[in-house]
């Protein structure tokens, strides 16, 4: 049995939570290991739908659930989370939920920070969440981050709040902000610190206990492969390695355990925020297809930008990230189309290129090429097998696996978790 790593191989919301609770529920173990709460997922479990940010999304099902230490974490936006859901009938433990004890913390300085930079930027913006997840991933590479461990040990916290805030003091100052209260800060830390400290252990000793047992884990990802701080749409990204390889770090688990890597594919494309977007449509084609798809942001509700399929950046994700197989997702929102598109190409000042260009000057300025196919007016919404698809439908898989150099190895026909075809198991393979 192999482990599966998930990531979205798109400008995320490719529909991830809907693939990784289908998957969870077959796993023994679900890793989250990188990005914070402004990534959402949404599960829809017999007709009850879960919103989770922070939470992996195997704890509905029971499922060890891992916060590894590549994720920065909000502890109050986590107790919440967790209320929510518990709420909903879910029961969450320290039995089902583990968090790395290295794990970094956002603190609400660091929100400050980046609502103040956002706001400075005016039309230089690049449109954060604003929830601190950049400046936390700051603090952690600068040295003067505050992780779950310090929760422990807030007594002797004073040498790492005179390195925080001498950092932040000093960028306040320059907003016309007062300096950080760290007297109210670490009466914030003391209450939130009994909350946390009952899931913190050191996660990487767990999940090797369970690989050595020979458990299947399933690793989970957030946000998608052109939102990566190395290999995304620069500078409009996250503010984390979202491909595959940082499963490995992010987790405290080798390279080696990463197994099948599923890239999660909507069957058109979307992007929340500012940044180029070759195959953006902004007609009616593309309000329709963003009603059809409910496209709005489940941690922000901010409207998503709609486009065709691009099968350029598609390919160009697979390959930096190793993907095996495709689970290609909201095939039905393109029932009862005339006819679709899929991007194969981009001219750039008269030159043809089969990739983007890492400059973003060079991407905005990209003109997509397209091949155009029929469409099918049968319904797709809900098809459990390959041979309930039309013809057409297939022959639009067919040819998107071509393009991409990539197989499909599950194809998603709605939000319920049962309407799923599989054609290659992740698990098996």
């Amino acid at each position: 049995m192999a482990n599966v790593t998930v990531i979205g191989a798109q400008w995320g919301d490719e529909g991830k939570g809907k693939i990784v609770d289908w998957l969870a529920s077959r796993a023994d173990a679900v890793v989250r290991f990188q990005g914070g709460h402004n990534a959402g997922h949404t599960l829809v479990i017999d007709g009850k739908t879960y919103k989770l940010s922070l939470l992996p999304s195997g704890i509905v099902s029971g499922t060890l659930s891992v916060i590894g230490n590549g994720v920065v974490l909000d502890p109050w936006a986590l107790r919440d989370e967790v209320a929510k859901v518990e709420g909903q009938g879910v029961s969450i433990t320290d039995e089902n939920l583990a968090i790395a004890d290295n794990c970094p913390l956002i603190l609400p300085l660091h929100r400050d920070l980046d609502g103040l930079r956002e706001t400075a930027a005016g039309k230089g913006k690049i449109g954060t969440t604003g929830r601190g997840i950049g400046p936390a991933y700051e603090d952690k590479v600068g040295r003067r981050a505050i992780r779950v461990c310090d929760l422990a040990h807030l007594d002797t916290l004073e040498p790492q709040l005179d390195r925080l805030c001498a950092h932040h003091d000093a960028l306040r100052a320059g907003f016309g902000q007062p300096p950080v209260d760290r007297a109210a800060l670490l009466e914030e830390l003391r209450e939130i610190a009994p909350f946390v400290l009952k899931f913190a252990q050191p996660v990487w000793k767990r999940l090797k206990k369970v690989r050595r047992a020979g458990a299947k884990i399933l690793f989970e990802g957030a946000q998608g492969v052109l939102l990566d701080v190395d290999h995304g749409t620069y500078p409009f990204v996250t503010s984390s390695n979202t491909v595959s390889g940082t499963a490995a770090s992010g987790s405290g688990l080798g390279p080696n355990s990463t197994g099948f890597v599923l890239g999660i594919v909507k069957a058109y494309t979307t992007r929340v925020g500012s940044g180029p977007f070759p195959t953006e449509l902004e007609d009616e084609i593309g309000q329709g297809l963003g009603e059809r798809g409910h496209e709005f942001g489940t941690v922000t509700g901010r409207k998503r930008r709609v486009g065709w399929f691009d099968a350029v950046l598609v390919r160009q994700s697979c390959a930096i990230s190793g993907v095996t197989g495709i689970a290609l997702t909201k095939i039905d929102v393109l029932d009862g189309m005339e006819k679709v598109k899929i991007c194969t190409g981009y001219r750039l000042r008269g030159k043809v290129y089969d990739y983007l260009p890492s400059h973003a000057a060079d991407q905005a300025e990209c003109e997509p090429i397209y091949e155009e196919m029929p469409g099918w007016s049968e319904s797709t919404a809900g098809a459990r097998s390959y041979a309930d698809l039309p013809a057409a439908a297939i022959k639009y898989i067919q040819r998107i696996q071509e393009l991409i150099e990539c197989p499909v190895a599950l194809v998603s026909t709605s939000p319920e978790r049962d309407d799923t075809i599989l054609m290659r198991d992740p698990f098996v393979d």
